[in-house]
């Protein structure tokens, strides 16, 4: 059973289209990952999906047949982060966490309970009694996370949720993130930083200008992408590499860090011949691999030339 249906989804905002067309299923259980660059249609994906925005055209369904609904009517089934931070910064953190709770629901004693246990694990139990415009950006951050989490819902929709944060409170959220989709229930994130998604992600849907452009399991979107792939390290003489590096018939494209870089080989190229060449060249190598594409690569593939030719439209930010 799927969690979330989008059918042929497409809105559009003053003669702009910031989701065309989409069509994906978010299984139940597990993380799935709404990957794109700033401005691809992820957050108004999100929004239409919490019945925030309603859709031009197609159709959104939750929870399969029997929970077909807009997000509000089922918002005690799901906990959502949006993109935009939202907090009354004149509440004190612990009074905060069990409004939200209050609200969603649960008693006041039970919220109180269960905001005390999530505020400990969050690193955070020294300062619930402090004014939320006491906290630093990445502590509100936190703690509406908690928030969202505090009425154990079945979904978990995350927009940017790592977005800010320094990589210690970052990496404490994705054990949770884990956490939680490893109990069974359904975690569909945003975020354009693909060795993030690669890490966490089941399944995976690019999109781009509203558009997808690949989806599956991550496995899945590698395959679809094909090709044989080589992850280069350098130890010296980068410089020499370069002539091999733009050899078309060797090389397909290439992602280039300068220290270190990921490439496609040609169609018929063998990775034996780009080490002999790198080596008679006088390349120092660190690291030479054959991988498979990263997340990343994948993206830039397909997603970064048509960026490049293109500039995003102005004061779309709904479409972020």
């Amino acid at each position: 059973m799927s969690s979330i249906s989008v059918e042929s989804v497409t809105k559009r905002f003053a003669g702009h289209t910031a989701v065309s067309n989409l069509s994906l299923q978010v299984p139940s259980g597990g993380i799935y990952g709404l990957l794109g660059p700033n401005g691809a249609g992820k957050s108004t994906t999100i929004r239409l999906i919490m019945g925030i925005l309603q859709p031009d055209e197609g159709r959104i369904a939750l929870f399969g047949p029997s929970g077909s609904g807009s997000g509000r009517n089922l918002s005690s089934r799901i906990g959502y982060l949006p993109e935009e931070r939202g907090l009354y910064k004149k509440m004190k953190v612990l009074d905060h966490l069990v409004f939200l709770g209050e609200v969603k629901g649960i008693s006041r004693a039970e919220a109180r309970r269960r905001a005390l246990v999530w505020l400990e694990r969050l690193e955070i139990a020294n300062w619930t009694q402090k004014k939320v415009e006491d906290l630093s950006k990445g502590m509100q951050q936190k703690v509406q996370f908690a928030g969202a989490l505090l009425h154990e819902p079945e979904l978990v929709i995350l927009d940017e949720p790592f977005s800010g944060l320094d990589p210690i409170n970052a990496q404490v959220m994705k054990d949770i993130v884990v956490e939680i989709a490893a109990g069974g229930r359904t975690v569909l994130f945003s975020t354009h930083a693909m060795e993030q998604a690669e890490r966490m992600c089941d399944r995976v849907a690019i999109i781009a200008r509203g558009k997808l452009v690949a989806n599956g399991t991550v496995a899945q979107v590698k395959a679809d992408f094909g090709g044989r792939h080589v992850a280069l390290g350098f130890s010296d003489n980068r410089p020499l590499a370069d002539a091999v590096l733009a050899d078309p018939r060797l090389i397909a494209r290439m992602d280039d860090y300068g220290a270190s870089a990921e490439l496609k080989m040609a169609e018929g190229a063998q990775p034996e011949q780009l080490l002999a060449a790198l080596v008679n060249a006088g390349v120092g190598l660190r690291r030479f691999e054959v991988v498979e594409p990263s997340l990343h690569a994948i993206f830039v593939a397909k997603v970064g030339s048509d960026l490049d030719a293109t500039p995003l439209p102005v004061a779309t930010g709904a479409a972020a």
